[in-house]
């Protein structure tokens, strides 16, 4: 549950598509919000509604039937009453919701108690011939340039999600240098380009960058083009989403939809939509899910399909787009509720959290089947994860967790570690749950985040865990500023330095964060680059594209 309460005009041209979609769809709610209790007024139902799509769907659902967050049906908040309801709201919980305290004010949050004790709006589908008409081509393909433009060393930038404004910013890793801000969709949630693949090969993988907006705009950057002519492309394929992913042979992305809940599969080099697959079906238990939503997208190194992640009906699918007419997809049970994973350093496994289970859930690609299913402590959260090779385990995967302080690492090799395989190697306490953990070959440490804390001088600070004792070896505070927290690391293409954000989680106007890098070996601050909104995920080419994690 993270943005910013007051969008700007821009911001809420993009962050609105959803709640502008969900009052049409209802012809206006004013008369079935005052005939509940409480009430709110038609102004403070559509303010409250437009927040509660920004900050809290991703987590409690469109409509509010939960998955990493809890139930908001009115069935279950009218039985804590306004006043709890606004202190859970205002001060967080235990188990990784953050207060709201610093970024809403009273009358917002009194207003958000209410609003979810009244029924939830149901929004409307979206068609193909719907999202035709939002596709949009800026430069066609055929006036691609043939090498890049800007003479600058385009393997080692960064894509910077600025979330407040609806942009990506693109910096150059060796000069520090902000090279574009690329408008994009709402609060970018995840980009992707086409993998270097030993088995799909392509022309300049990281090139081309598909990007994810919360609002399900898709749009293509193209890295070779000067600033002004990045955005080469652009199609809108939901009014709620978070993931995307290129096909290996760069012919297709796919972007994944949380409302309405289904995903699309587009032509890469056009992005004109071709296909819609539905996501609702039966869950794991049996019982049929009209919100399952698209989590995370992967394409599969080792086979000419994408992985799909079903939020809401534990399943993985494994998505064949060779031949799209005739399309097929081979769903594998796990559990609930899928949300974002990474592959083991062979490509062929992926690792993903399933939250409400407290699990990690392996699939194996290659024989496209249940590999196993990992017990860690509450609500496991890898974000683009990370693996490394511990001095007794071999190699291993970790992920902080949402619901309590804590780095769980598994064993990840069945290969050549075979008892040590899909079982817990270790855990480290940390001072508080977090969203994010990274780290490089060449560092002899990995980073984990603590943003899901509600105290700020925890929220605030990232810790650094040495790989061979195990050992926390350095708390680092980014700031000490009111509202703003330490979120998300990223090496850069060398491993010698480790980029993290500082974010402001309330709105501004004005450039409201900043990019501090620290040294890989000495863990000391190098550089800062600010001149940035509310900078959080930051993906490098290089590593992005081979598989660096």
């Amino acid at each position: 549950m993270i943005k910013s309460s007051r969008p700007r005009a821009q911001s809420i041209l993009h962050a609105s598509a959803l709640s502008m979609a969900i009052g049409i769809s209802i012809g206006g709610i004013g008369s079935s919000a005052q005939a509940a209790t409480p009430t709110l007024s038609e102004a403070d139902f559509e303010a409250s509604k437009t927040i509660y799509f920004q900050r809290c769907a991703g987590c409690h659902g469109t409509l509010r039937k939960g998955a990493t967050g809890k139930n908001l049906e009115p069935k279950n908040t009218q039985k804590l009453g306004q006043e709890r309801l606004e202190k859970i709201i205002s001060f967080g919980t235990e188990g990784g919701m953050n207060n709201f305290d610093d970024i809403m004010s009273k009358e917002e949050i009194s207003k958000m108690a209410k609003y979810i004790q009244l029924e939830p709006p149901i929004p409307p589908e979206m068609s193909l011939a719907l999202m035709k008409e939002r596709h949009k081509v800026f430069v066609e393909p055929k006036d691609y340039p043939t090498k890049p433009l800007h003479g600058r060393n385009w393997e080692n930038f960064f894509l910077v999600i600025e979330r407040d404004v609806g942009k990506v910013a693109i910096i150059d890793g060796d000069t520090k240098e902000i090279v574009a801000h690329v408008p994009t969709g709402y609060a970018v949630h995840v980009l992707k380009a086409v993998e270097h693949h030993d088995t799909l090969k392509t022309k300049d993988p990281g090139r081309f960058w598909y990007i994810m907006g919360r609002d399900g705009m898709m749009t293509k950057v193209d890295l070779w083009q000067n600033p002004e002519k990045m955005k080469v492309a652009q199609v809108q394929v939901a009014y709620d989403a978070r993931d995307v992913a290129v096909s290996g042979d760069g012919k297709y992305v796919i972007g994944g939809g949380y409302w309405p809940p289904h995903f699309v599969i587009a032509d890469a080099k056009t992005m004109e939509p071709l296909k819609v697959v539905s996501a609702r079906g039966v869950n794991v238990d049996g019982e049929y899910v009209n919100e399952s939503r698209v989590a995370a997208v992967y394409d599969t190194p080792m086979a000419p399909s994408w992985l799909v992640s079903m939020k809401e009906l534990g399943q993985m699918w494994q998505v064949d787009y060779t031949d799209l007419e005739n399309l097929k997809i081979t769903k594998m049970d796990t559990a609930k509720y899928l949300h974002d994973g990474f592959y083991d350093p062979t490509g062929r496994y992926f690792q993903i959290a399933a939250n409400a289970s407290d699990k990690m859930v392996v699939v194996d690609t290659k024989t496209q089947k249940l590999e196993a299913m990992i017990d860690t402590d509450k609500k496991p959260h890898p974000g683009p994860g990370a693996n490394w090779i511990d001095p007794k385990c071999g190699p291993v995967g970790g992920t902080t967790h949402l619901g309590v302080g804590k780095v769980t690492v598994w064993g990840n090799d069945p290969a050549g570690h075979k008892d040590q395989a899909w079982k817990i190697c270790y855990e480290v306490e940390t001072d508080g749950p977090g969203v994010f953990i990274r780290t490089h070959p060449k560092s002899d440490y990995y980073w984990a985040d603590q943003t899901k804390h509600p105290e700020p001088e925890v929220q605030q600070s990232l810790q650094v865990i040495s790989k061979k004792t195990r050992e926390i070896v350095k708390t680092i505070r980014l700031t000490e500023k009111t509202g703003y927290a330490a979120v998300h690391i990223e090496f850069n293409n060398d491993g010698s330095e480790v980029w993290t954000s500082v974010w402001n989680r309330k709105d501004s106007k004005e450039p409201n964060g900043e990019i501090i890098i620290f040294d890989t070996k000495t863990l000391e601050e190098k550089a800062r680059i600010k001149g940035l909104y509310a900078p959080t995920g930051k993906f490098n080419v290089h590593n992005r594209v081979h598989h660096v994690t």
